[in-house]
């Protein structure tokens, strides 16, 4: 059998009697493929494997515990043979094809009516992969299809109306299109509209068919073109016209993203709304510049606030690393609010601007002179600010910032300013 003589086919069992000939691993795999396509299933072997026995067992198949008889093909709408011996396979498709009904003979797939082709679902997806009798080929294809779906690589996206709509709250992270989740990117991949921010994956828009709205949204300090009861009023009036909506944020929507706002606003209207987590800023930036916000023997904890917040409640200590969202506008009066908490002057601080992009800049000074440096420097949002000592870490760090051991050979040892 050639490859050209192949007709494609997804065949409906739903209720229908199917045959499967054989008591081993396969026939158990078969038989259970067969199921879950809701077909009537009979399985005829003298001896079955455990795994075929716990089908039977559960009342899920019929099972005759004897020899293959050539009635047996009677009134079925498909056979599976699978007794690894080549004569029975072959006595079973013959009798098939006498009866004109499609077997798949596991034991001679050049002769065979029928092929079993490799099979993966994703979502509502089913993917089916022949490759010329070789399954190992044909398992290796499918499993690269299925990845290639589960990343958002290929188009998931429905051509056909669908019934409700639905929202997605996605977490981009902090800007890397390769810094968005799997379960994010393949979301994106299906929406009909997308809500999206100033910061997050931008790249990733321009990968979206032409026909896919995509609605700006973004928010600058001080600047809201859309108010946040504008986006939640976007949000669920495009998932009742029934589309497939994807808020598309940066960092993590439930981190200081009011993702929590717009889920709730959207289950009050009766809207289906899926979170998914992003890989947040306040953690993801500082690490860009190789800065941890713990580490051992440094600090055991860290705050997030925004620049914007109440200070006074947060640990004023070094060994407590507190993270800035949206405050370089108001450096200069938080620095001086942990100040007045307590925190020393010679604090180190670190600022990451564009993280993880390709305009990346990393300015460290300490808590008495970042205010200055950052004034100097022009540097402006998106940034986040690292205060603590946990800043003496980053390779950006001058060397007068190290201290003599912040390894972990000795965790317990105290950490002592290098001279």
């Amino acid at each position: 059998m050639a490859i050209q003589d192949i007709y494609p086919a997804a065949l409906r069992l739903l209720g229908r009697p199917v045959l499967v000939v054989g008591g081993g691993p396969v026939a158990a795999r078969r038989a259970r493929g067969l199921l879950d396509a809701g077909a009537q299933v009979t399985v005829v072997a003298p001896l079955g494997c455990p795994a075929l026995e716990e089908l039977a067992g559960a009342g899920l198949l019929d099972w005759q515990p004897r020899p293959y008889r050539s009635a047996d093909v009677d009134g079925t709408w498909f056979v599976q043979t699978a007794t690894g011996d080549a004569a029975v396979d072959a006595q079973v498709a013959a009798d098939a094809e006498a009866q004109r009904v499609w077997c798949v003979n596991a034991s001679d797939h050049g002769a065979s009516a029928a092929w079993t082709p490799a099979v993966a679902v994703v979502d509502d997806v089913k993917i089916a992969v022949n490759a010329g009798g070789d399954p190992r080929r044909a398992m290796a294809l499918r499993d690269a299809v299925a990845t290639a779906l589960h990343a958002g690589d290929l188009p998931l996206r429905r051509r056909r109306p669908s019934g409700a709509g639905s929202v997605a709250l996605v977490g981009g992270g902090p800007g890397d299109a390769g810094l968005i989740t799997v379960r994010g990117r393949r979301l994106l991949g299906q929406a009909d509209v997308v809500v999206a921010d100033r910061l997050g994956p931008r790249e990733l828009l321009g990968e979206l068919a032409p026909d896919v709205r995509v609605i700006e949204v973004g928010k600058t300090p001080g600047h809201h073109p859309v108010p946040q009861s504008g986006i939640n009023r976007i949000l669920v009036n495009e998932a009742l016209a029934g589309h497939r909506v994807v808020r598309l944020k940066g960092g993590d929507p439930y981190v200081l993203g009011r993702g929590g706002e717009e889920a709730e606003y959207c289950r009050q209207h009766g809207v289906e709304v899926e979170v998914v987590p992003g890989v947040t800023s306040a953690i993801s930036v500082p690490a860009a510049a190789g800065i941890p916000v713990t580490h051992r023997g440094l600090a055991k904890g860290f705050s997030v606030v925004t620049g914007h917040e109440e200070l006074s409640e947060v640990p004023a200590r070094a060994d407590h690393t507190v993270i800035l969202l949206m405050g370089v506008g108001q450096l200069r009066g938080s620095a001086a609010s942990l100040g007045r908490a307590g925190l020393p002057a010679g604090t180190p601080v670190g600022i990451v601007e564009n993280g993880y992009l390709p305009n990346q800049r990393v300015t460290i000074g300490t808590l008495g002179t970042i205010a200055d440096q950052a004034e100097a420097a022009g540097v402006a949002n998106p940034a986040v600010i690292v205060i603590g000592d946990v800043v003496r870490v980053s390779p950006f760090a001058p060397p007068h910032f190290k201290t003599a051991d912040y390894g972990t050979t000795s965790p317990n040892a105290p950490r002592v300013p290098a001279r």
